[in-house]
Order: structure tokens, then sequence, then C-alpha cells
């Protein structure tokens, strides 16, 4: 791929390689986000965003995490995330409770509730991602092509500003 090809007309620019990969990599993200969490939502009643957040959730564990802390891992405002925790909230699958480290702060954690809907759906999207994500890919090929989206990723993540 060579990465200083000349970029002089549309054409140049619509078929840059470099530009054809990101895409390619941009519309098969999006075409999986679209499938994956359609399937969450059909089978177990939440979004994709949704899962995303029980999943850091059952990482941290107890005692729970901070709105911010949330915020910044899913790349929301956190007004954003407080509005997607209240939904959370309201269908009984997270709560905010006191910060022990802090009495002025709340946390936010898993309910029973939410860590059943948690396993569940994380059952159902491991079988989406070996039939989707992995099946599709020559299997000799499918752990380095693991290793460079967690690169990949981990790069981009430590390029976004932190928040305050």
């Amino acid at each position: 791929m060579d990465e200083r090809a000349e970029i002089s007309t549309p054409k140049d620019a619509a078929n840059n390689a470099l530009v054809l990969a990101f895409g390619r990599l941009q519309g098969a993200a999006n075409r999986l986000e679209y499938i994956l969490g359609r399937a969450l939502e059909v089978e177990c009643g939440i979004s994709h965003l949704m899962f995303e957040v029980l999943l850091i959730l059952g990482r941290a564990g107890e005692p729970g995490l901070p709105m911010r802390a949330i915020a910044q891992e899913q790349v929301l405002t956190t007004g954003g995330a407080t509005r997607l925790v209240d939904r959370m909230e309201a269908a009984g699958l997270v709560e905010r409770v006191e910060d022990p480290g802090d009495r002025r702060g709340r946390l936010v954690r898993l309910t029973p509730q939410g860590e059943r809907t948690t396993v569940a759906a994380a059952r159902l999207h491991v079988e989406n991602i070996r039939r989707c994500f992995l099946a599709p890919l020559p299997v000799e090929d499918r752990e380095r092509f693991a290793e460079n989206l967690r690169m990949l990723s981990h790069a981009a993540r430590d390029m976004l500003p932190r928040l305050p």
C-alpha cells in the first residue's frame, strides 16, 4: 500500500489505497454493528451501547464506576452517559449507589437483573461474533487480525482527549 500516492483528482482520492482500506474497515464495522446490535435488541431488549456499558460495569465489579468513567470509556459526554444510565436504571439493569470513597459521589453498578442480562446478551453476542465476524476470515488469520484490531483500538483511545 503506497502511503504517499499522489492525489490530484477526485478519482485519485476515491481510489487511494489508504482511503479504500479505511472505508472498508468503517463499512464492515457499521454493518456488523447493525447486525449484531439488532440481534441484541430483538433477543435481549437492549441496545448495543447499553450492552457495552453492562460489560464495562461487569469488568469493574463492586462497588461500581462513576459516571465520568463510563462516559470516558464510551466516548460520550457526561450528559449523554447520564441519559443512557437513566434509561438503564429505569429498565432495572443498573443502580446508582453512594461512593464509599467520596460521600458526595455516586457510583453506577449492575443490579441482579443487569447481571443476568449481561450474561444472556454476551452468550448471544459471542455466537453472532463467531458467525458474522470470524467465520468469513481464514482460520490462520483470525488471531493476528484480532491483535491488530486491539492495537488500533488502543492507539485511537490514546489519541482521544481525557475528560476533566
